[in-house]
């Protein structure tokens, strides 16, 4: 199974294609599933299990999952990639997740999310970076400031939450803009 792997100061991001997952859910038994993906509950695993079952990607759109390992514990604390990614575009859509809340307020995520865009940009000659980010989502919206994503649209209730829908700001980041 061929894994990209980006080191950076702090993490190790290992990531995943949609071959590579798939090769995971057929040739691997359930518990080393978990253990290679940091499954930390049965729902978890679930997810990805349905996402398997029901295809990763269409004829047009891909992803490259990047699991986060914290290089100190070895832990996988959470998740950064790129999906939604139209090879024929060269446009992706960044998404990320800490899985681990002792790890939050650390910078890690800022770290991960540098090197997607590096590894985007630069060896996947993507031209256009786009992220939703939930309107309540306060972390994510300093990210996307901290990276210098422009703001590009509103997309009213957007994503289901707990207490009904939610609205989505529609951000991107060209090449041009990265590496300026």
């Amino acid at each position: 199974m061929t894994i990209e792997t980006i080191h950076t100061p702090r993490l190790l991001l290992q990531g995943f294609s949609p071959q590579a997952m798939n090769e995971l859910f057929t040739q691997y038994p359930k518990a080393e599933i978990q253990r290679i993906l940091g499954h930390r509950s049965e729902e978890a695993y679930q997810t990805d299990l349905y996402k398997h079952q029901n295809g990763f990607s269409s004829y047009n759109r891909s992803f490259l999952l990047f699991l986060l390992t914290h290089k100190t514990d070895n832990r996988i604390i959470g998740r950064c990639g790129i999906h939604n990614w139209n090879k024929d575009h060269r446009r992706a859509e960044i998404g990320y997740v800490m899985e681990d809340e002792s790890y939050r307020n650390a910078g890690l995520m800022s770290e991960a999310v540098a090197a997607i865009l590096e590894y985007g940009f630069n060896e996947l000659k993507l031209h256009r970076i786009e992220a939703l980010v939930g309107v309540n989502n306060i972390p994510s919206l300093r990210i996307m400031e901290k990276f210098e994503f422009i703001q590009e649209g509103l997309l009213r209730e957007h994503t289901i939450q707990s207490d009904g829908y939610e609205d989505s700001i529609f951000f991107s980041k060209l090449t041009h803009e990265h590496r300026k």
